[in-house]
């Protein structure tokens, strides 16, 4: 296997990005990862070859931040083959609950980043006429649960983008794919990872309830990581990968159980589509 690619992994101090970091590493390719803190991702991975891993300091917010981290990039390494969008906000709460400050985070850094990332990637890819844009959505952001409605909606936005920009980029030689996973042993269940509506409404019980079921699914996840991992790399060797890809029993039983759904819904309102043309 060719490990000559220059990979860009955003969201790397923990949980799937840093085991895709560590596995990258492992397997003898170059990585620069971004956090929000350079010393613990160093901690997290451990001392390298700086031949082989840039650690970036990185707002996924700002625009410039991004731009200087690609610069740097192409700077240490020469190029960049793929761009890994992992970095995630879950946010828990009905949808009065949630405050526009809340709102606004969460989609900042599961929706704008990935675009502004994809936006900053793509003229050396189109330089190039190659690369891989991965990018990490969630079994939410086509089957979403009670309780996770805004989450829901930043992971529906990141899979319809890359949808269509896997169509939009094709003629120049770039590959797109959007995952979809499931529950993984990470730190994503876990309080310090999670935020919750600060503004909570009595009532909404299902939801409370929906919320307690995930707190105590923490640790028995049945996705791993490392595997999630390896995944992610074939993909990025895959000369024809899926655009879209679901990753554990529980997603792909729930994206089967939707499509039924969908389907029975659009049969059972066949008539009433069809009556609206002219």
């Amino acid at each position: 296997m060719k490990t000559d690619k220059v990979w860009f992994v955003t969201g790397a101090s923990k949980g799937m990005g840093l085991s895709l970091v560590r596995k990258l590493i492992e397997s003898g390719y170059s990585v620069a990862a971004t956090t929000r803190n350079s010393k613990s991702l160093m901690e997290a991975v451990g001392d390298l070859d700086k031949k082989q891993f840039l650690p970036l300091e990185v707002d996924l917010t700002s625009e410039q931040s991004v731009r200087k981290a690609f610069e740097k990039t192409v700077g240490h390494f020469g190029k960049i083959d793929v761009l890994v969008n992992n970095a995630g906000y879950g946010i828990g709460g009905a949808v009065e609950e949630l405050n526009q400050e809340e709102i606004m985070d969460s989609f900042d850094i599961n929706v704008m980043a990935v675009i502004k990332t994809m936006q900053t990637v793509m003229p050396y890819f189109r330089e190039q006429k190659s690369g891989n844009i991965i990018n990490i959505s969630s079994i939410a952001g086509f089957a979403p649960g009670i309780g996770w409605a805004m989450y829901a909606a930043t992971k529906y936005a990141v899979t319809g983008l890359s949808e269509v920009m896997a169509e939009d980029v094709k003629e120049f030689g770039v590959k797109v794919t959007v995952l979809a996973p499931g529950a993984f042993r990470t730190e994503f269940l876990k309080e310090n990872s999670l935020v919750f509506a600060e503004n909570k409404i009595d009532g909404y019980d299902s939801i409370r309830a929906s919320h307690q079921k995930y707190a105590a699914m923490n640790e028995t996840q049945a996705g791993d990581p490392d595997k999630l991992a390896q995944v992610v790399i074939a993909l990025a060797e895959n000369p024809n990968p899926p655009v879209r890809l679901y990753l554990g029993t529980d997603a792909y039983n729930r994206a089967k159980d939707k499509i039924e759904l969908l389907s029975q819904e659009l049969e059972n309102n066949r008539d009433i589509s069809y009556y609206t043309d002219f």
